[in-house]
């Protein structure tokens, strides 16, 4: 009697390497969101107050990673920028550079974004005031542009969880590239592997991006009221 095709997740190791896998995916993408974020806020702040051409090149900067593919970013700096620069940089490096980089442009517009978005009778009554510059971003713009841009940095936490799944591409074994070497393995077995297999894995990107997804909406929705 041919196998179901289930029986492939539970025999062995299975289970736990994708949840393993799985792991590997949000540390990367945690850490590229953490990183980018600190990068970021610096970048929206100078977008707000740097010069026009520093603007111009943050501009520029952040257009590149729009129009430019995250899978073509991670080529050009593992199998470019690596041998070039005569450094041995392993693939989940090259994962946090990139999302790093890709999450510190995104960001950063976010900031300046919410930062441009403020009322001007704010500044111009925090000015009247004596306020300081410094006083003025600390106490009265920030606090109120986290609120604005915290839905748009959760809803890129969750895109970034997704695209994590092009860095098998490079090497990387996270969740989608444990998963095909056990389809490869399985499929002898029962040709329905790959169904469970990948099925299982869908499971777990939902179960990690759909509760991100729901906050975003509610933080939004209790925000604007």
């Amino acid at each position: 009697m041919q196998n179901s095709g289930i029986e492939v997740l539970f025999e062995g190791s299975n289970f736990e390497r994708l949840l393993g896998g799985l792991l590997v995916t949000i540390e990367i993408s945690f850490l590229s969101i953490g990183i980018g974020t600190l990068l970021g806020i610096v970048m929206g702040l100078l977008r707000t107050l740097g010069s026009r051409p520093l603007r111009f090149i943050l501009r520029l900067y952040l257009e590149t990673f729009r129009i430019i593919p995250i899978l073509v970013w991670l080529y050009v700096v593992h199998f470019s920028f690596s041998p070039l620069l005569h450094i041995d940089i392993s693939g989940e490096a090259t994962s946090i550079l990139v999302f790093s980089l890709w999450g510190a442009a995104e960001i950063g517009d976010l900031v300046r974004g919410a930062l441009q978005s403020m009322p001007k009778h704010q500044v111009e009554s925090a000015r009247a005031l004596g306020l300081s510059s410094s006083q003025l971003y600390r106490h009265i713009l920030i606090p109120q542009a986290v609120r604005r841009m915290l839905p748009g940095m959760i809803n890129l936490a969750t895109r970034m969880i997704k695209t994590t799944s092009l860095v098998v591409l490079i090497g990387v074994i996270e969740v989608v590239k444990i998963g095909q070497q056990i389809i490869e393995l399985g499929v002898i077995k029962a040709p329905t592997a790959s169904f469970w297999v990948y099925g299982f894995i869908f499971i777990l990107y939902f179960s990690v991006c759909f509760p991100l997804s729901r906050l975003s909406k509610k933080v939004e929705s209790r925000w604007q009221n």
